[in-house]
């Protein structure tokens, strides 16, 4: 049988399916398209702009309180591009598409699909400050319910778009004791993504190598806020007794400070959580930011001046930090990359939101053709009290 010269086409076609499969965790989440960035006469600059629902608060009597509409936002940027670069004879290029993919595309679009997740894990879950578990040991399933609880604490949709990630050695133990429970679900056999194990009270259990491995900082006992009072809006105050800066991503939570039902503001039982998102040893900065009155308030009264702060985990201590999520809680975005004049092909393809371009030139020297294949994307928390921590134990 003949073989098949490869097609621009083609090749654009075969990374995008390999990558769509790879991406375990971008693949559960929000992924926005824009094509308007490679459109000559329509550049909308590098950020997309995310409207987040309105919130109001509800009145008793008949008298008309009318409630301003502040409508808030975040704001997408993306302009981070990433790729692969490969160089290959004119040889190789005249093969059976299978072969090539398995031989050259495949290695080449795991390694960029695994370094695109990687980060994206790493900075989207230091956004996170629901948390469950105790770090260093074997969540339960319980703690995992628990995590699924967290969710509906704070109104997450209850739905087939709840999942989980988690890496293989405490994915193992949860496996080997739900072995019974565990059933393909319709959304997975539409489908098929890398690490998929299943469907289980009400979440997708993913196996992924990439989650998040937090560290704490080497001083986070003794640490209280330094005199100051607090006020409604605040996301950064003074402390005192830290002999170094708490590490960005770190979870605590401030003395008598309770968490409150978002529509009916009603306290919960448990202290809201708070995570570190810039400090030095006299300042720290977190979120979310605190309110204790309007239809954003999310605690149930401001932290005394001198309130004291509880870690979660040990001074230096390094836990996995698996992910129970809404997929709405996070937004992947591409956009299409423009395509370049004079090279030997270029070709640029779209599928679920992923826009992926790839670009070839002939080595008459060598006789050689160097590839490149591109991906230009962004990402960005929506909706942090969609997502919940569960602390691993990584061994």
């Amino acid at each position: 049988m003949a073989n098949n010269l490869l097609t621009p086409t083609a090749v654009t076609r075969e990374a995008l399916r390999i990558a769509h499969e790879k991406l375990s965790f971008i693949g559960t989440t929000e992924r926005q398209y824009d094509d308007s960035f490679a459109q000559s006469g329509a550049k909308i600059g590098d950020s997309l702009s995310i409207r987040l629902p309105n919130k109001y608060t509800v009145r008793t009597g008949k008298t008309l309180q009318a409630q301003d509409t502040e409508e808030t936002s975040v704001t997408l940027t993306v302009a981070t591009q990433k790729g692969v670069d490969m160089n290959f004879s004119t040889k190789d290029l005249t093969t059976d598409i299978d072969d090539f993919s398995k031989r050259i595309i495949e290695p080449a679009m795991a390694v960029l699909c695994s370094n695109i997740e990687s980060t994206m894990l790493d900075s989207v879950t230091k956004d996170i400050y629901n948390h469950v578990g105790t770090p260093g040991t074997l969540p339960t399933f319980a703690q995992i319910n628990k995590a699924k609880a967290k969710l509906n604490q704070y109104l997450a949709p209850k739905d087939n778009n709840r999942h989980i990630q988690m890496e293989s050695i405490d994915m193992a133990g949860q496996v080997d004791a739900l072995k019974g429970l565990f059933q393909d679900s319709k959304e997975i056999s539409k489908q098929y993504r890398d690490g998929v194990v299943g469907r289980t009270a009400g979440l997708n259990w993913v196996e992924n190598e990439r989650i998040y491995t937090h560290t704490n900082g080497s001083d986070i006992t003794g640490i209280t806020f330094d005199s100051v009072t607090a006020a409604d809006g605040d996301s950064t105050l003074a402390i005192t007794g830290a002999s170094s800066a708490p590490s960005v991503g770190s979870i605590f939570t401030m003395a008598d400070v309770y968490a409150v039902h978002p529509e009916t503001k009603v306290a919960y039982p448990h202290l809201q959580q708070f995570v570190v998102t810039a400090a030095t040893t006299s300042s720290l900065s977190f979120s979310p930011a605190l309110q204790s009155t309007g239809a954003s308030q999310n605690v149930d009264s401001l932290p005394a001046t001198t309130a004291a702060l509880t870690w979660v985990g040990a001074a230096d201590g390094s836990f996995p930090n698996h992910l129970v999520y809404h997929g709405e809680a996070f937004a992947f975005a591409t956009a299409d990359l423009v395509m370049p004049g004079g090279v030997d092909f270029a070709a640029r393809e779209v599928y679920d939101g992923l826009s992926i371009r790839c670009v070839r030139q002939y080595d008459i020297n060598n006789d050689n053709m160097p590839c490149r294949i591109d991906i230009l994307h962004g990402y960005k928390t929506l909706r942090p009290d969609w997502a919940c921590r569960v602390m691993g134990s990584g061994a």
